[in-house]
Formats: structure tokens, sequence, C-alpha cells
């Protein structure tokens, strides 16, 4: 879990005196860590009772290739890296701006999977 609250230091080191304590609003979850299997998914209440699908496991990603306009359902082989954090690819964890092996090649993902619950994908040139 993550305080999602205002930083307890200003931009000049100097403290900020609170004058309101922790909200409900402000707290944070834990992340979803997508990882590459069979699909399962979990959805969840948000702000405003509205929700979210987070994506616990994905086995597929909907590849486009920009060069063609074409959009393809593709299966996900494996992380090839991940700017994140380079623990993320040993882990296989998929996140936003991450390089899978799909069957159509190398894409980077454009979705966020643990927010929007879906793997969207552009293939590398």
């Amino acid at each position: 879990m993550q305080w999602q609250g205002r930083s307890v230091r200003k931009p000049s080191g100097g403290r900020y005196h609170t004058s309101q304590g922790k909200k409900r609003t402000e707290i944070g979850r834990a992340p979803a860590e997508t990882h590459i299997g069979e699909e399962r998914r979990r959805i969840i209440r948000t702000f405003g009772g509205n929700q979210k699908v987070r994506a616990l496991r994905v086995e597929y990603a909907t590849v486009s290739n920009p060069a063609t306009g074409e959009t393809k359902k593709a299966k996900i082989e494996t992380v090839e890296a991940n700017s994140a954090d380079p623990n993320y690819v040993r882990r296989k964890l998929l996140t936003k701006g991450a390089i899978i092996k799909t069957e159509m090649g190398l894409a980077r993902i454009v979705s966020r999977p643990s927010q929007d619950g879906v793997v969207n994908a552009v293939l590398l040139a």
C-alpha cells in the first residue's frame, strides 16, 4: 500500500506544516503486477462508485502494426525489456512501455494493464 497524499517537504527542502490529517481518498492500493499466463482479472471499485479492471495475468495482446494500419490479437511469448525496472524483465511483469515478444514480432505496450485490464501494443519497426 502506498500513501498518495502531498509530500511533507517543499521543493526547497523545508517542511509543510500539516493543516489536515490523512484522508480516505488519498490511500493507494497494492500494484497488480501483471504476469504472462492464463487470463485472470479483478474488478475494483474506485472513487465515485466507478470501476477499474486489474489484469493479474494475460495471455494475449492486441498488437497494432503502424506500417499497414492493421491490428491483430497475438500471443505474448516473453518480456524482452522494460525501462521502468530491469528486475521486471526477470519477473516477466507487463507494464506500460515494456517491450514484449509476440507471434508478430517485438512490440511496445502502450496501455496500462493494471489500470485498463488489457494489453495493447504497437509493433516495433
